[in-house]
């Protein structure tokens, strides 16, 4: 994507930075993509082999699951190490949580199965289950211990230098230290809509568009993967911005 689209940011006096020395990888949502996430995966070792004095990170946004067919496969590659050089910073989406929400009793089975949780059900336990009853029992049987863990482990925000890493948003007008993870995890209109100075420049998924959104507070990178075939990476090293896609 042409650097053009930073020109907004030329004229800043102090545009938003990452750390000295390191380059931010940040991926958007994958929703089972497991394909589309190795070859971006590929694209993206292959542009860090072009810079290999920078400290490299990548930064995934959450909703690795649902919606997709591969949730299962990709997760098995998500607590894998990653590739060398890397150091990896997982976030917790609202897909997740409604998964672990459902595992621990907290909602039924259909507010996670209507919102992408069949493809995940299948998934890890092959033909769908239809009895509630069942349902709850066979996805305990059928989730590797690790899986679980993976879910449980995921960070509500990664901060480094200017940027605050989040799945959805946050809520305008609130302290970052005081930003409640419904908000974090959900949150869309009002975030979405407001011109607010965050306290950080924020980087988030969750609210599908059909490329990057580039405004003066905030990018937002969630290209709708499982029904467009386009899964985006934002690159940040030191004030310079640019992208990886499918």
């Amino acid at each position: 994507m042409s650097i053009s689209l930073f020109d907004r940011w030329r004229n800043n006096r102090t545009p938003p930075r990452t750390e000295p020395g390191q380059r931010i990888y940040a991926i958007g949502d994958i929703h089972g993509c497991f394909d589309l996430h190795a070859r971006l995966l590929e694209k993206i070792v292959a542009h860090a082999n072009g810079a290999a004095d920078r400290d490299h990170h990548l930064v995934y946004l959450g909703d690795y699951i649902d919606r997709g067919a591969d949730s299962k496969r990709l997760i098995e590659t998500l607590i894998a190490p990653p590739p060398k050089g890397f150091q990896a910073h997982y976030l917790m989406g609202n897909h997740e949580s409604m998964m672990l929400q459902f595992i621990d009793g907290d909602n039924d089975a259909s507010v996670w199965l209507n919102n992408g949780g069949r493809q995940t059900l299948c998934a890890y336990c092959g033909d769908e289950v239809s009895d509630p009853e069942l349902i709850h029992r066979d996805l305990l049987a059928n989730l590797p211990p690790a899986h679980e863990d993976f879910l449980r482990s995921l960070k509500i925000s990664h901060s480094s230098g200017d940027y605050l890493f989040v799945h959805a948003g946050v809520r305008p007008g609130v302290a970052l230290e005081n930003q409640s993870e419904q908000d974090i995890i959900w949150i869309r209109g009002l975030f979405l809509k407001s011109n607010k100075d965050f306290g950080k420049f924020v980087i988030h998924g969750h609210s599908i568009e059909p490329e990057p959104q580039i405004r003066k507070n905030r990018i937002g990178i969630d290209t709708g993967a499982w029904r467009t075939g386009v899964l985006t990476c934002l690159v940040l090293d030191g004030v310079e911005k640019n992208f990886l896609s499918t």
